[in-house]
């Protein structure tokens, strides 16, 4: 068996590599695909298969796709071009033969008033169209998107949000791409959706309490209108635009969408998921 990981120079398909190694699957079974040629490096010296390969460019795909039996499906960065990238993978992987494919959704795809979720939905759609067999993991938020919430926090001693008293089901990107790696190397997820998130969802005075232990610092809790969030964003430098993105996203929080706790990660990793203080202090 052959596994494809796009997105293997990213975060996530990185750790998925990972944790394929670790389970036991060979270096020469797996072929990471990606842009950033030394990280790719890196996966040589493992004895990974790698190509460069860029979702744009099908014939790029087509080369690195050739002889595989499974894609793993890691969903593009690029925010407004994932329908098109995907629909490209998909359509070289149908054209390889590939027989199935893994591919990381965001929660509740084809429901879900998420901002993130159309681009997603469309993606769904398109590989139920496909004739390939799949499996969805339905990723929910990662601890690691608080990364400069932790500077920010260790610099003021505040943790600024306009998600009121919304909660956050937030996991390590570590027990995703483990969730990842083990559905790849087993057998029993053609056609299952997976709802992946942390044990336990948080909310904003806890956020602060773990980001007080992180930090070595007393954190508080500062939550603000939409507005005031803007403002304080912009005024630190964020354009208007993604200011306007990342308190839409909050906005999200506060309806609940980013709460929803199935156990499904729990489940498939057979332990429970990374805790927010832990994931955090790893962060730090």
């Amino acid at each position: 068996m052959t596994i494809v990981v796009t997105g293997a120079t990213g975060s996530l398909g990185r750790l998925i590599i990972d944790h394929l190694l670790s389970r036991g699957t060979q270096p020469q079974q797996i072929v990471g695909v990606g842009r950033n040629t030394a990280k790719l490096a890196e996966l040589d010296a493992l004895g990974v298969s790698t190509a460069v390969v860029d979702y744009a460019d099908r014939a790029s795909l087509d080369a690195a796709f050739a002889g595989a039996d499974t894609l793993m499906l890691v969903s593009g960065s690029e925010v407004g071009r994932r329908v098109e990238q995907h629909s490209n993978a998909i359509d070289a992987a149908k054209a390889a033969g590939i027989s199935r494919i893994v591919y990381t959704s965001a929660p509740q795809a084809d429901t879900t008033a998420l901002i993130l979720a159309p681009e997603h939905k469309a993606t769904e759609e398109l590989l139920q169209a496909s004739g390939i067999p799949f499996t969805l993991l339905r990723n929910g938020w990662y601890t690691e998107n608080y990364e400069s919430t932790i500077a920010q926090a260790r610099a003021t001693g505040v943790y600024l949000a306009s998600s009121g008293d919304g909660r956050i089901a937030s996991a390590s990107r570590t027990d995703y791409a483990e969730t990842a790696a083990i559905v790849l190397t087993s057998d029993g997820h053609e056609g299952a959706v997976y709802e992946l998130s942390g044990d336990v969802a948080w909310d904003g005075d806890e956020m602060a309490s773990a980001l007080s232990h992180v930090v070595g610092r007393d954190v508080v809790f500062s939550s603000v209108s939409p507005e005031e969030h803007v403002a304080a964003l912009t005024g630190a430098g964020l354009d208007e635009q993604t200011a306007g993105f990342l308190v839409a996203l909050d906005g999200n929080t506060r309806d609940g969408l980013l709460a929803t706790m199935t156990g499904d990660m729990k489940r498939l990793l057979g332990r429970p998921t990374t805790p927010l203080r832990e994931g955090l202090a790893a962060i730090a």
